[in-house]
């Protein structure tokens, strides 16, 4: 039962739309409305509020910590890393609204945070590498989000052991692939947004 009550209570933080919240309290156009339409940290960018933007991509991704630092001070690393899904996936689908949420990125790094810290170097180094080049930040964050698993899982294989952190980040980065979709086939088509452009 203390299992349950840490995953859903992983599931409640992550599905906080930390992105819609702080625009409505701002008072600027409804998030959704604009861009590509999703609740995430670059689309909160395109209202021309970086300050906004900023708050919204550290408390998405501290959502993502606190259910996993919270499960591991109660009962390990096993449930750690199940709040740690759990809040991602509420991040990806949140109840509040009805189950439409964000890209999962803010909350990836936040998970990746806490359950394997070198992770999120190597992916904040992708990220950062690829969206200067580019100025696509969906490319970089696919980019960045299938190179983590892989070298999870290339460091697991050298070691000759396969825990079971690999398959949580290989299926966190594939949902988070899914719900990119619509960015791929803009990323196809040539009509993907850039970094800092309004909608």
């Amino acid at each position: 039962m203390d299992i349950l009550i840490l995953v859903i209570l992983g599931y409640l933080l992550g599905s906080v739309p930390f992105g819609l919240v702080l625009t409505r309290l701002a008072g600027t156009r409804d998030l959704r409305s604009i861009g590509s339409g999703n609740i995430g940290a670059t689309n909160v960018l395109r209202t021309g509020r970086k300050d906004l933007a900023a708050a919204t991509l550290l408390l998405d991704a501290l959502k993502g910590t606190a259910a996993v630092v919270l499960a591991r001070h109660f009962a390990g690393e096993g449930v750690a890393m199940l709040a740690g899904i759990a809040a991602f996936l509420g991040h990806l689908f949140p109840v509040w609204l009805r189950f439409e949420g964000g890209k999962g990125v803010a909350t990836f790094i936040g998970v990746l945070l806490a359950l394997w810290w070198p992770g999120l170097v190597l992916f904040a180094a992708c990220w950062l590498g690829i969206a200067y080049a580019t100025r696509y930040s969906s490319l970089a964050a696919l980019a960045a989000s299938a190179l983590v698993p892989a070298a999870r899982l290339t460091l697991d294989l050298a070691a000759g052991t396969l825990g079971p952190l690999a398959g949580a980040l290989l299926a966190m980065a594939a949902l988070l692939w899914w719900k990119h979709r619509p960015n791929i086939r803009r990323l196809l088509l040539g009509t993907e947004g850039r970094i800092g452009e309004q909608g």
